[in-house]
């Protein structure tokens, strides 16, 4: 893994001396998430809906019939975290859940139409101003995301150095 010299360590001594939470890149990014689920709670409250069963919803949209090991991958939770936010958002009538009849270990995931106008009706949109990136956006969703992918890869075996 190759260092810039402009990069700086996430806990980079501020120019007084000593180290500032403001300074550590984590911390930022760590507070931006809790202030988006501040954000996203009142409009998904209005909908009954958490932000995590949201993300699932969306993700389901991505694709139809998943499996519940696909899903998770993709929302970055293990099966035992995924299962009782599905089983509730099942309960709600956002999807249907179903054995595989090739594999019945497998469970298969699909949006019914009640979670799909959850999607479609994209309550986060409301948010678009006031995050206030701009033409920005896509380039710092890109970065965030580069920044995940990395921080992920970085904790595989042999990629440590």
């Amino acid at each position: 893994m190759s260092t810039s010299k402009t990069a700086k360590d996430p806990g980079t001594a501020s120019a007084k001396g000593g180290k500032k939470l403001s300074n550590f890149l984590c911390f930022a990014i760590y507070s931006a998430n809790l202030a988006f689920g501040r954000a996203y709670k009142p409009l998904l409250d209005k909908l009954g809906l958490t932000y995590t069963q949201y993300v699932t919803l969306v993700a389901l949209s991505e694709e139809d019939d998943q499996t519940v090991s696909t899903l998770g991958e993709k929302l970055f939770l293990e099966s035992n975290t995924l299962t009782p936010i599905l089983k509730k958002l099942e309960a709600d009538g956002y999807l249907q859940r179903r054995r595989d009849p090739a594999d019945e270990r497998q469970v298969r995931l699909t949006l019914t139409p009640a979670g799909q106008a959850v999607v479609d009706a994209e309550p986060g949109a409301a948010l678009t101003d006031v995050i206030g990136l701009g033409d920005d956006f896509e380039t710092v969703q890109r970065s965030v995301a580069k920044l995940r992918d990395n921080l992920l890869g970085a904790g595989q075996p042999g990629n440590r150095k």
